[in-house]
């Protein structure tokens, strides 16, 4: 299961636009200012044109906060992208975006880039199954370098579910629910060894 191309959920009627998260610069490249990117997007030729302009995730106290940056090219070594930007002209400019998380705006009325890509705003408020009963409700999806992860808002409190094929098999926007098959303990505490102890207790009396 796939969760590139995520987008924030800050649609506006208006404009019908959304953000869409498209990669995540890595690693300083050479002297040059090029970055290597790791890419949330199957169609970087389409993304990573020259001349495309990315908003930046970056920590508040960063120089890049609240800033765009625009692509000169996109560059493959050794089957690894790595990107020029305008106004990152050596290493140092580029040290100081690693980590940074590049967003594009995007039409919503345009379908999903995957067959199995889902925004957020489609994901948040969906009810939560296993075994055919409702668990809880999809509050919100973090994303993590790792893995994405769904909040799920339960009567205990919130639990993250790892949103991957073995364990949310079906999402299901029309009916609006999503499909888990979480293992032991994910949703409850897993049974303690006091049944094992009253056996044991049983056959010694």
């Amino acid at each position: 299961m796939s969760t590139s191309s995520t987008p924030t959920p800050n649609v506006t009627a208006e404009s019908r636009q959304t953000q869409l998260r498209v990669g995540r610069l890595t690693k300083a490249h050479g002297l040059k200012g090029a970055i290597k990117v790791e890419l949330y997007t199957d169609e970087p030729e389409k993304r990573f044109v020259p001349g495309a302009v990315f908003s930046l995730q970056v920590p508040e106290e960063s120089p890049w906060h609240g800033k765009s940056i625009e692509l000169i090219e996109l560059r493959w070594y050794n089957s690894h992208p790595v990107a020029f930007f305008k106004d990152v002209p050596d290493r140092t400019a580029a040290e100081s975006l690693i980590k940074a998380i590049l967003w594009v705006e995007h039409d919503t009325s345009v379908l999903p880039e995957e067959l199995e890509a889902w925004y957020d705003h489609q994901l948040t408020g969906l009810k939560a199954v296993r075994d055919g009963v409702e668990v809880g409700t999809i509050a919100r999806v973090d994303h993590l370098p790792a893995q994405d992860l769904l909040v799920v808002k339960t009567a205990q409190g919130d639990v993250m579910v790892p949103f991957v094929k073995a364990i949310v098999p079906e999402v299901d926007i029309e009916k609006g629910i999503v499909t888990l098959t979480p293992p032991g303990g994910l949703f409850e505490e897993l049974p303690d060894d006091e049944d094992d102890d009253l056996t044991e207790d049983s056959s010694e009396a």
